[in-house]
């Protein structure tokens, strides 16, 4: 259990700083997506709602402040592999509960406003967002946050000085 600990909180060394680009752009979408599930009632609870979601005030409202709180873990560094693994499983479970019915055309939901509507290439299309945050979150749980992080500052190799642009 201790070898888990350690490896969520590393920072390898030679991290690309090409990595905060990811964190940069994944926190900044889960942050935005946490803040409309509150502005928008059909975003949140509505959604969950249609969904058949359980408890959809109480997990809406959690999704959201996931999904705030986490993005702006992710946009800092910090916290940055142990703020992936609930967001993968969110993403997860943002696909399954989705696009299943839109690919059989059941979905609750309104349909695009344009074909594809419903199946293989409506799915395709509408999911491309969940796969990018899904695969982004991937890369920073196997990656790490990388030099300019604040898990950098606070656990990384303090005799190893990361390389500044330049």
């Amino acid at each position: 259990m201790e070898k888990l600990i350690q490896w969520f909180r590393r920072v390898p060394e030679g991290t690309p700083k090409s990595v905060i680009l990811i964190r940069l752009m994944a926190g900044w979408v889960f942050f935005w997506e946490g803040i409309i599930k509150f502005v928008f009632v059909n975003q949140g609870v509505g959604r969950f709602t249609k969904l058949g979601i359980p408890f959809p005030e109480l997990t809406a409202n959690f999704v959201g402040g996931l999904e705030i709180v986490g993005g702006l873990l992710l946009i800092f560094g910090l916290f940055t592999r142990w703020i992936c693994v609930p967001f993968i499983i969110e993403m997860i479970v943002a696909i399954l509960s989705t696009k299943i019915s839109m690919f059989l055309g059941t979905s609750p939901l309104p349909l695009p406003p344009v074909p594809p509507q419903i199946g293989f290439w409506a799915v395709l299309h509408e999911g491309r967002s969940d796969l990018a945050q899904i695969l982004c979150s991937a890369f920073l749980l196997i990656v790490g946050p990388g030099a300019f992080s604040l898990d950098w500052t606070l656990f990384g190799d303090k005799k190893t000085v990361p390389s500044r642009p330049g």
